[in-house]
């Protein structure tokens, strides 16, 4: 009995019939029910009777590397897990959720992936994303290219929430790409009844064969299982710890809606199309960016923390405000060389540093202004900014342009 067979798990006088899924634990059988459900059964305790084995044809011999064999007339899409909550399991000894599915895990996690298109999988990473590093976003990022550059008509890749974020401004920056590269994950473990992963994973696959050619986040739009959104990488943010539609595009509407009834995709607003433009690659990024957040009572010895820095990223007040004690040190690291960007710690809404008499004096001082560039992506477009201008007024003039739709020329109401 392995996972990927369709079982039927008897226990006392219920009956439970599903797929087999992988488990933390070798004492429980996880099964994943026609209704979505997944349900625990101790194995001491369950007769057990396997129906369909091998429900799932898993291929490929290398390692990090695998291949799923369908239907050879629909589309390949690459899926590339590095971890995070749509890739992991409850560890019933514990009853804390680790990350440790593979790619081919996470297909016989969710049988509903099954005949949407031809899948190739790749693992980059195996973490929960609060480790995730710059140095996985290279690695990724070239896996995403190498899979494009292989003929995949879409990624898709399994992401912790918690970063997910960064990584997907990172991408959006580091690649062109002329198909969709949409991240996923789930705020709920597959174990669980709640578990958001087969219907996130479903309408990214259906996203990664769109006409979408951008990097977007595709999580739940709503609490109930009916649309998922889809987010341009760099304008998403994680506004609930717990939320199924935690996500949210700040400042406007999502990109694009998927109704998962349906499958029918509506887009709200111009994109890259599939196509459009021909693969590249600049995965090069300077990681000794530090994102510092001014608070009332914060005095300038704060900004020590980029004495060695390559740049700062600063979440002011407001407009983009800090304590005026802060502009002389400001101006000191600028004249050494260090960019200094200021963003604000509002919600919506952009930075404006010409209206009140601090923000023109941290303009003299050299601050480059972010506009409504959210702080993160900010921080991240900084590190790749740094990586790849080759000056510092360089750096200045690529942090006021809009390079991924990070940047907005002018903040409107939502559309």
């Amino acid at each position: 009995m392995n996972a990927g067979d369709r079982v039927r798990a008897r226990r006392a006088d219920t009956t439970y019939e599903g797929v087999l899924l992988p488990s933390s634990s070798e004492e429980h059988l996880v099964l994943k029910l026609d209704g979505g459900y997944n349900v625990g059964v101790e194995r001491e305790h369950a007769e057990v009777e396997v129906l369909d084995p091998g429900v799932y044809e898993i291929g490929g011999e290398s390692e990090g590397d695998s291949e799923v064999a369908f239907d050879d007339d629909l589309p390949t899409v690459s899926l590339i897990s590095t971890g995070g909550t749509i890739a992991s399991t409850v560890d019933y000894r514990t009853g804390a959720v680790t990350a440790q599915f593979d790619a081919e895990d996470v297909l016989r996690a969710v049988p509903d992936l099954a005949g949407l298109a031809n899948y190739r999988g790749r693992v980059v990473a195996n973490i929960l994303s609060e480790n995730m590093t710059p140095e996985i976003w290279r690695d990724l990022a070239r896996a995403v290219f190498e899979e494009i550059e292989a003929g995949a008509d879409g990624v898709v890749v399994m992401h912790g929430t918690d970063t997910m974020q960064f990584s997907a401004s990172a991408l959006a920056f580091m690649l062109d790409t002329p198909v969709p590269v949409v991240f996923t994950g789930s705020q709920r473990s597959a174990d669980r009844p709640s578990s958001d992963n087969v219907m996130n994973a479903v309408c990214a696959v259906e996203a990664a064969k769109s006409d979408l050619a951008e990097v977007l986040v595709c999580m739940h739009a709503t609490e109930s299982d009916d649309r998922c959104a889809l987010h341009r990488g760099s304008r998403v943010r994680k506004n609930h710890t717990s939320r199924r539609d935690a996500f949210e595009t700040v400042g406007r509407k999502p990109l694009a809606e998927i109704d998962y009834g349906s499958r029918e995709i509506t887009v709200r607003r111009e994109h890259a199309t599939r196509g459009e433009r021909d693969p590249a690659l600049s995965p090069d990024l300077e990681a000794d960016v530090e994102l510092l957040k001014y608070t009332p009572g914060t005095g300038p010895e704060a900004l020590s923390i980029a004495e060695d820095s390559a740049g700062l990223v600063i979440e002011g007040t407001g407009l983009g405000h800090v304590h005026t004690d802060w502009i002389p040190r400001i101006e000191e690291l600028v004249e050494s060389g260090t960019p200094v960007v200021m963003t604000s710690q509002c919600i919506e809404g952009r930075v404006c540093d010409r209206v009140y008499d601090t923000g023109r004096d941290l303009l003299e001082a050299g601050t480059i202004e972010a506009g409504d560039t959210l702080p993160g992506t900010a921080k991240v477009k900084l590190m790749w900014a740094l990586a790849n201008a080759e000056s510092v007024a360089e750096v200045d003039e690529t942090m006021r342009t809009d390079l991924a739709g990070e940047l907005t020329e002018r903040s409107v109401p939502w559309s």
